[in-house]
């Protein structure tokens, strides 16, 4: 099987892109989107829809719900899970995402994270009563890490306790000593890139449609089934909606509010590709598509 991975900032074209190529090129796609992952999150994930996929075969869509337990070693599972599917069946394997790194992570590995027992949370719960004086005790230990957490991050300083308190060791030194298992390796990557003022607009439009087909009927389903506490519930789109039905803006400021968020998001995807991956190659989707075409069959055979 060969296999490549397409990146690119949220609205910009890749999705359409990733299912042309696989209906010319003989592949399944894995989709590495977080939000895409949940079933009955149609709308607010703008996930392709099973017309949209043109009876391409996707894994990392629909596989798990809204209160099933989540974090990136998902997507580790699901690579293994589409490769042997490919292998199998003679198949070829598109990676396409907007978040990077999720691929990035896939490419180096990560650290496995220590058991943290009920007895660990509770401790960890105290540390954090007083954010600030929990904050000032990783600077004084760890100033390592506390140069990469904000005063203000309560989920990193949680979770920088919660390794501290289980292992006597400081995060730096934990991840130091865990060896990281990569699954990728020598992937070619290509990224699409797309002008700002053009990727507001396609931004502003995919908002409009998700409006129209109902997103706000979606977020009150999602809400009565599953509560507020997922983390999902946090994603832009639905958390700028529940905004609006906790009465915080009216509806004509709805969508301005979900596609500034989603540019803002859009900004920080393009600037961690810039930053996390060595050379690769980027253009628009024409461009990408004809560039594709001429290295499918130089891709490597894994």
């Amino acid at each position: 099987m060969k296999q490549l991975a397409i990146l690119g900032a949220t609205a910009s074209g890749k999705t359409s892109l990733s299912i042309e190529l696989a209906k010319k090129f003989n592949c399944v796609i894995l989709s590495l989107d977080s939000l895409s992952l949940y079933k009955e999150v149609d709308i607010a994930s703008a996930k392709p829809s099973l017309k949209e996929r043109e009876g391409i075969l996707h894994f990392g869509i629909d596989e798990i719900y809204l209160n099933d337990d989540f974090n990136v070693t998902l997507f580790f599972d699901l690579y293994k899970k589409a490769k042997n599917f490919c292998k199998n069946n003679d198949k070829n394997l598109i990676i396409v995402g907007g978040t990077g790194f999720y691929l990035k992570s896939m490419c180096e590995g990560i650290s496995k994270k220590p058991h943290i027992s009920k007895e660990i949370k509770e401790k960890v719960k105290e540390e954090l009563i007083n954010l600030k004086h929990a904050y000032e005790k990783i600077e004084e230990l760890d100033m390592k890490s506390a140069q990469i957490i904000k005063p203000n991050d309560t989920y990193r300083i949680e979770k920088w306790f919660e390794i501290y308190l289980s292992t006597n060791l400081i995060a730096s030194e934990y991840f130091q000593n865990e060896q990281k298992n990569p699954i990728l390796k020598d992937i070619e990557l290509f990224e699409v890139a797309i002008d700002k003022e053009i990727l507001r607009d396609k931004i502003a439009q995919r908002t409009s449609l998700m409006l129209q087909n109902g997103l706000i009927d979606e977020v009150v389903f999602l809400e009565k089934k599953y509560t507020r506490e997922p983390n999902a519930m946090k994603a832009i789109g639905i958390k700028e909606t529940l905004d609006f039905l906790d009465g915080r803006f009216d509806k004509s400021e709805l969508a301005e509010k979900i596609i500034t968020n989603t540019a803002r998001l859009a900004k920080r995807q393009r600037t961690f590709n810039k930053t996390q991956f060595g050379l690769h190659v980027k253009g628009d989707v024409p461009m990408l598509a004809e560039e594709i075409e001429k290295r499918f069959p130089l891709l490597q055979e894994l």
